[in-house]
């Protein structure tokens, strides 16, 4: 993944020069996240903020628009425009001593994509890279990727540029993002900006805000690890040989960006220092934060397989991770939809725990912890050998029907598969009700009911025999199992189950009791 990276690096630095270069030393600037090409957020009051000399007047003007507004003490200055509608193309322009002036601007749908490699997993790595590039030309989507960055404190902004969707700019994106805001263009016929920022393999606290780590007490042993791993002699001597380099390479940064001169090369960072990618907050310090408050709809999330190991903890490292976004962005609850855990490893032949079930319920519990959040289930699209199954459409496919169902309420649109709402015991049976999202129970092409489990309360389950009694009722029966106490459905690494709904949205794992799972007590970041 490093050329993906370094290939948006230099378009990303090259853009800054080129605004930069308006006028020489220019006063007044803002983060990349402002360029040409960029899309603002529609319908809502979009911020536009930057910096300049200390007392110094600033005017941003777009359409039929201006705000004014002074610089601060520290040069900083933040100006909101009015609520925008779709139209044409247009300059925004932002005055002070000097003139930046950004062209082709588009107003429409700005969505962030974030998480670990299966979100930043590119088109070119895919399905049919090939077609998908050859049918890309879509000036209407704009594409600005965050390039792989790490730091210690809250930064400010992003070595980064918008580029418009076609075959050539769109092979190292993000694949999920893509077709998730491809979908989005095509169903609603407005501009849509991609914002990706992801990393493979991170876990969710680096991309957690350091003041919501700070707040939750069953968070901290995450922390405490990472402590106790830093002060070992060789982390230590490597943290204090670092730290120099990287005050330089700070001071260098920000003066290259004040002058427009090309940024110089990041030192690269030493593993098991509080700069690693694991580390937390690093992410959100170094991919997040320069982007907030840059007005979007929302945010898509593929991540948790590096969490897997500790899914008990994720119930509450989940929302804390979205709040800090939301506290970041101060646009309220904005849509936070995540992918559920694609199915992998060995498929086993008995029911038995799970880890990556664990996560799975983790994710989905999230939905309930904090408004305007819910997960996509893709427990069909992945594969037994492979973390990073290729069939990103039916991903960005899923997503967007949640956004298009909640967010732009789109009608006649099946919003998800079956979700668990109930069950009753009765004897020796378990009679499960489904909501089904307005579209009737049914087996994957007709095949044998497969993928549920039933248990007493020994915690022993056994596979189930079950049927589809109504348009959203299973009944399971189970060998040896007289009194059920449990059903589960799904729950495991790679499950095989056949409940879809007839819209061929697979039906999402769950299980009806709380026992203990594998992962309860796995609260360090080992």
């Amino acid at each position: 993944m490093k050329s993906l990276s370094l290939k948006w690096l230099a378009a990303g630095w090259l853009a800054v020069v080129m605004t930069s270069l308006t006028v020489a030393n220019a006063a007044v600037r803002t983060p990349a996240v402002f360029g040409s090409g960029m899309v603002l957020q529609r319908d809502m009051p979009v911020p536009v903020w930057g910096w300049g000399e200390p007392g110094e007047e600033v005017t941003v003007t777009f359409r039929d628009q201006s705000q004014s507004t002074k610089t601060d003490a520290d040069g900083k200055w933040i100006v909101k425009l009015a609520p925008l509608s779709v139209g044409e193309p247009a300059d925004l322009t932002v005055k002070g001593q000097n003139t930046l002036t950004f062209k082709d601007v588009l107003v429409g749908e700005v969505w962030i994509c974030s998480g670990q490699s299966n979100m930043q997993w590119s088109v070119n790595s895919s399905l049919d890279p090939d077609l998908e590039k050859a049918a890309a030309n879509h000036p209407q989507i704009r594409l600005f990727a965050v390039p792989l960055t790490t730091a210690d404190t809250p930064q400010e902004d992003v070595i980064a540029s918008w580029q418009p969707c076609n075959p050539q700019t769109l092979g190292n994106f993000t694949a999920v993002g893509y077709y998730f805001g491809r979908q989005l263009y095509e169903t609603l016929h407005v501009p849509v900006g991609i914002i990706q920022t992801a990393w493979g393999g991170t876990r969710a606290e680096a991309w957690t805000s350091p003041e919501m780590m700070a707040k939750s007490a069953n968070l901290a042993p995450i922390q405490e690890s990472w402590n106790e791993r830093l002060a070992a002699p060789a982390n230590a001597a490597a943290t204090a040989e670092y730290e120099p380099k990287w005050k330089k390479w700070q001071e260098d940064w920000k003066a290259a960006r004040i002058k427009g001169e090309p940024a110089p090369g990041r030192p690269g960072h030493p593993q098991n220092t509080r700069w690693s990618e694991h580390h937390p907050s690093t992410l959100y310090n170094a991919m997040v934060a320069p982007l907030a408050p840059y007005a979007i709809r929302g945010a898509i999330w593929y991540q948790g397989e590096s969490n897997a190991g500790r899914a008990y903890q994720y119930r509450e490292l989940m929302p804390a991770m979205i709040q800090s976004w939301r506290d970041a962005w101060g646009q309220g609850d904005f849509p936070f939809y995540q992918v559920q855990l694609a199915n992998f490893f060995e498929s086993k032949d008995q029911p038995a725990e799970s880890a990556w079930a664990e996560l799975r319920e983790a994710q989905h519990m999230a939905a309930k912890a904090l408004p305007n959040v819910d997960a996509a289930c893709i427990i069909d699209a992945g594969a037994a050998k492979d973390i990073h199954p290729k069939d990103k459409q039916v991903v960005g496919k899923r997503l967007a029907r949640l956004a298009l169902v909640d967010v732009y309420q789109v009608p006649g649109i099946i919003r998800q598969g079956p979700t668990f709402e109930s069950v009753q015991f009765d004897g020796n049976k378990a009679i499960v009700k489904f909501d089904t999202h307005g579209s009737k129970l049914i087996s994957y092409y007709g095949e044998p009911l497969k993928g549920f489990a039933l248990a007493g309360e020994d915690k022993n389950f056994v596979w189930g025999e079950a049927k589809i009694t109504g348009p959203d009722t299973v009944e399971i029966v189970a060998a040896g199992i007289e009194k059920p106490a449990s059903v589960r459905y799904n729950w495991a690494d790679n499950p095989k189950g056949t409940l879809y709904s007839e819209a061929y949205l697979p039906a999402y794992p769950f299980r009806s009791d709380s026992w203990d799972g594998v992962t309860v007590k796995n609260v360090r970041a080992e």
